[in-house]
Parts: C-alpha cells; structure tokens; sequence
C-alpha cells in the first residue's frame, strides 16, 4: 500500500476539487519566483516512508516541537494517539511545521498500528528497557519511529505491537532524554542512516512531486481556493 497520503486531485469544497495540474497552471505563478523555488525544492525531498507516532503525550509543546523537527528533516507523515485525555496546553508554537506536514490522530493504539502495518510499516519503539542502539536498525525500508509520553514513555500494549524495541545513546547520569531531544536525536540519525546506504533521504516519484507542489501553492496563496472555484465554475458552464 503506497504510504503517500496526498490525493492528485485537491478538495475545494464539498462535491467539488481541482486537479494537481490546473493548481500548478493556475496558483503556481502566483507566488513570488523565491517562492516557488522554494516549494519544488521542499517537494522533491519529502519522505513519506519513515513516519513518526507520539503516544499519549501530554504537553503539546513536545508534540509541535517534534513536529517541527520533522518536517525540517523531510520527514511529513506524522502520527498522534491521544490516549491520555487532556493536554497540558504550552505557549510554543509549530512555527508553521504543522502546515506542511500530514498529521492523522487516533484514539488507540490498537488502531493506530494496525493501520500503520497493513500500510506496510515496520514498527520500531523507544524504550529504556531495550538493548538494541538505534544505529543497528535499518530505516531504508518503510518505518514508524515512535515516541511515548513524557512519564512512562510507550505503553505495555504498543510493546506488545512493536516490531523492535530500540534505545538512543546515553553515557551519562540521566536516564532518559526530554521527548522533544529523542525526537530530534532519532530522527537525525534516520536521516543520516537513509543517506549512508541510499545517498538520499527522499522517497518521492516525479508525479508526487507535481502533486505536492499544487497542495504547497494552495496552503500558499490565500486566494488560491476562490481562485480556482472560480475557474471550475466557468468551466462547467462553457
């Protein structure tokens, strides 16, 4: 199962969506010439293969700080399980990283990962009783990298559900990192990792990036959606 989530064909409106191809033509020289290098830039090195799922965190700073880490990296599908209730709410922000990735949230863990394998994923969990460094696991195939909460890190059922249970280097006193620090340590070294054995980071064919590009020019342009309603509606009645 393809484990890009992004349709070629853009939902405007109920009943109603736009084809990648007419959003190029049509949004696509809107935006400044930095602009629109910037999106054919950002598009051609996404990674859609290696996904990251947070588990029952409960400070909404970690989720946006790892987030935003993610989608520095190329990393875009991004995964929430909102096990624990409520979120202690934080002042930090996303700084636009929850724009450009592709976030599902689910109620389970269950779930989650059962959908996540029949994508093809393999399941690889962070956990401080494991004796596997992250450096002997390889992230060229598709994978979910995830993270527990800020308490009791993953959960007993999501364990039972891994693939491989992994742990990030520590030499000194402290026995665990912050959730947004393993984020960023675990994340930098698949990329690394993907670049030592494929020379690239990215997963995405020349099609998808055309698609991307039309979904960035939309989330882009504020008029974009008018503008294309706009084109539809006096196409349909030519």
């Amino acid at each position: 199962m393809s484990v890009f989530p992004l349709s070629p064909h853009i939902a405007l409106e109920s009943g109603l969506s736009a084809h990648y191809e007419i959003v190029n033509r049509l949004i696509m020289p809107l935006l400044t010439e930095s602009r629109q290098k910037k999106v054919q830039q950002v598009a051609a090195l996404r990674n859609f293969s290696n996904c990251v799922v947070l588990e029952g965190i409960y400070d909404r700073g970690n989720i946006s700080a790892v987030m935003r880490t993610a989608e520095a990296l190329g990393f875009v599908n991004f995964h929430v399980i909102e096990t624990q209730g409520k979120f202690k709410e934080a002042n930090r922000v996303t700084q636009g990283a929850d724009k450009w990735t592709e976030v599902e949230k689910w109620k389970t863990t269950k779930q989650c990962i059962t959908e996540l394998k029949k994508r093809g994923h393999r399941i690889v969990v962070t956990s401080l009783e494991a004796s596997k460094p992250i450096h002997e696991v390889d992230f060229t195939t598709p994978t979910a990298f995830v993270l527990g909460n800020e308490k009791e890190g993953i959960s007993e059922e999501m364990k039972s559900l891994s693939d491989e249970r992994i742990i990030l280097p520590m030499s000194g006193f402290v026995q665990s990192y912050n959730i947004s620090v393993a984020g960023a340590l675990g994340l930098y070294h698949i990329y690394q990792d993907r670049f030592k054995k494929l020379g690239h980071n990215q997963d995405v064919s020349a099609e998808q990036i055309e698609i991307l590009k039309a979904h960035y020019a939309i989330r882009t342009q504020d008029s974009s959606y008018d503008i294309l309603k706009r084109h539809l509606s006096v196409g349909s009645q030519a």
